[in-house]
Parts: structure tokens; sequence; C-alpha cells
């Protein structure tokens, strides 16, 4: 099918208007770095036609010198960086929670996640060079030029980060992905790239950058992206009451073989994608029969880069019949996932990192 970008796609559409998509689960394992035709999208609106050659970043709010700055004054004027990293939608396996029962959002499988170098200038570099003032009470705001709709009204999409994460030398100011020019869908020209933290605070189309002493009252950090507890629902939700989403949870998904599918009796290769936010995946564990009996995956990751993920595989003996294929990863504190989406239902659909499970028969 075209996807409204004009080009082929072998994405999963999950909403049209905005487009949201993923790839196929074996597809997205199938290189370490993500290519940006296979990178999930998530878009909040419609995607804004931005020229390069015109579009300014304004540096404004609690700073000595505001800023106006040229595409090619970025690149010009700042140390170029590059940064491998994961991003993922905090609605990532929220079709999981589903089976719970029924939640608010896209039914993403367990494709909202990417893998890639991403290139630009440190936000941090930037910021000093408007003379920032310095707090812990402080929030750095993302202004962004496309257009969205929620709840009957029209707004410009905006977010925000604390302060100490904003001055992190891994969050960008990123021009480029995989080495390429940012796509219309992800954010070209200008985005910005939050390392760790949910895919909503790497504004795409970035137009602003706002110290302030408050987060940023847009409706995406002010009324979403926020965890409640199971017994909340939309209509009793304080927002103001909710925990604000950053940092992503320790996670693993099942990518090959796909649920559901016929396999021939033997030994079969199961791969995934595990991750875990400012620690390192120190085990993943996989189960053929559900949870009862566990072995240890093989693990791909790059030492040099902390804020990507970690590719495993494993190969099992399968005898003929169905089995529950099970991943868990755990962390380098000793910590691992919960066992069901159950434990962790809310009804936004946010932050699912219960076990991977995928039925599949042997024939």
């Amino acid at each position: 099918m075209l996807n409204p970008f004009g080009s082929k796609s072998g994405l999963i559409v999950r909403s049209a208007k905005p487009f949201n998509a993923e790839p196929p689960l074996g597809q997205l394992i199938s290189d370490y770095i993500t290519p940006q035709s296979a990178f999930y999208v998530r878009s909040h609106g419609e995607v804004p036609r931005l020229d390069a050659s015109t579009h300014r970043l304004r540096v404004t709010g609690r700073v000595q010198q505001p800023l106006e700055l040229s595409m090619e004054a970025l690149r010009q004027e700042f140390p170029w960086r590059r940064v491998n990293a994961v991003m993922q939608c905090a609605g990532n396996r929220r079709g999981d929670l589903l089976q719970v029962a029924p939640v608010a959002g896209d039914p993403w499988s367990a494709g909202a996640i990417g893998n890639a170098e991403w290139g630009g200038v440190a936000l941090a570099d930037v910021l000093r060079a408007a003379g920032t003032e310095d707090g812990a009470e402080l929030h750095v705001a993302f202004n962004s030029l496309d257009d969205c709709e929620a709840n009957g009204e029209r707004f410009r999409f905006g977010v925000s980060i604390p302060m100490a994460k904003a001055m992190a030398p891994e969050v960008l100011l990123a021009l480029e992905m995989n080495g390429e020019t940012l796509a219309p869908q992800h954010g070209f020209p200008l985005r910005a790239v939050v390392p760790g933290f949910a895919g909503v605070r790497s504004a795409k189309w970035l137009a602003e950058v706002s110290v302030q002493d408050r987060p940023s009252d847009a409706e995406p950090q002010a009324r979403d992206y926020k965890l409640f507890p199971p017994q909340v629902r939309e209509e009793t939700a304080d927002w103001e009451k909710g925990l604000t989403i950053n940092d992503m949870p320790l996670n693993a998904a099942i990518c090959d073989p796909e649920p559901f599918a016929d396999l021939r009796t033997g030994t079969v290769t199961l791969r995934g994608w595990a991750v875990a936010t400012a620690r390192q995946v120190a085990r993943v564990d996989v189960s053929t029969d559900g949870g009862r009996n566990w072995g240890q995956a093989e693990l791909q990751h790059d030492s040099a880069a902390p804020w990507s993920w970690t590719l495993w595989t494993m190969q099992v003996d399968l005898p003929p019949g169905e089995h529950e294929l099970v991943v868990r990863a755990w962390d380098s504190a000793g910590q691992t996932q919960p066992a069901l989406p159950d434990d962790t239902w809310n009804w936004k659909g946010y932050l699912n990192a219960a076990w991977h499970r995928v039925r599949v028969r042997v024939v």
C-alpha cells in the first residue's frame, strides 16, 4: 500500500489519521540499526511540510541571550555528535493490555520501537550558548509545528523534559538518522532525541526550545502520557496526580516466530529485542512451555552504545504440538519484568512490560 508520504511501505497501519504504523516484527530485528523505512511512525497530527533552508530554531525563556538558529548554523557552529539510541512509544505492546480490558490508544504490537544512529548537536551545547539558567527545578520545553487535535480542541504539539536530562550529553537536536537526512515522518528538518525517555519527549518538527520554571502546559504534556492506577478511568482521572512518563521500563519481546505461526518440528531459532533504561540488559530468559522452564538466550549488544537495544537469539527443539513461547529480561540491578499484563493494566494502555508470550504450532 501507499503511505501518506508517497512511498511503498510494509508497515502495519494502526491509525490512518494521524498516521501511526509499525513494522512486522521479523523485519524490525533484521538489522541492529533500524532503517528509516522500517522505523515505526507515531504522529499526533498532520505532517508539516517544511523547508530546511528557511526553517529556524528559536531558543527562548530563561536564557541570557535568546537565539534564532538556521539548520546550517546548527551544523556549523556546534560540535557534531552521533548517538546510537532506541526510541520507543510509551504505548508499545498496548495490544497485550487489550487482552485484559479495553484501553485507549492505538493497538500497538511490539514494533513501536527502533534503534537508530542519530546525528545532530547536543541540546546542552545550544542551551549553554544561549546562557541558560541552571537549576534542578527548571524544565526545557519543545514546541513543534505539527497541528494536533484532541478532546475537540486543536493545538500545536508540545512537551518538556527536566533540565537535568536536557543537559545530559546524549540528548540531541537531530538533523540526521542513520547518516541520512530525516524523512518527513521522522521529523524533518529537526527533532529532539531524548534517549531512555518515552518517544513522545523526542519532539519532531521542532521550532522552539524554551527554558522555563514549569513543565509544558501543552496537551501532550499536561493531559496525556501519564500513568494511573488500575482503578482510575478517563472520567475520574486527575491529571495533576498522574505519573508523568519519562523513563521507559525494562522490556523484551519475541519477534520471530510470529504469533500463531505453523512451524516444522526440529530446531527453531527464536529472536527478539530487549531494552533497559540507564542500565544494561544482563540476561534474557526464554521458555517454550509457558514459563515453567527457562533457558538463556545469546545477546548482541554494542557496549559503546549504552542507550541502544539488545538483540537476542536462542535455538530450541520443539516437538509437534502447540507451544507458548515466553521471554523476560533481567537488568544489571537484578530486576525483571512482571509476569502478566494484568499486573500493570491502566486505562491509557501505557508501559506494558509484562512477559511477552507467543503461541505457535509445530507440525
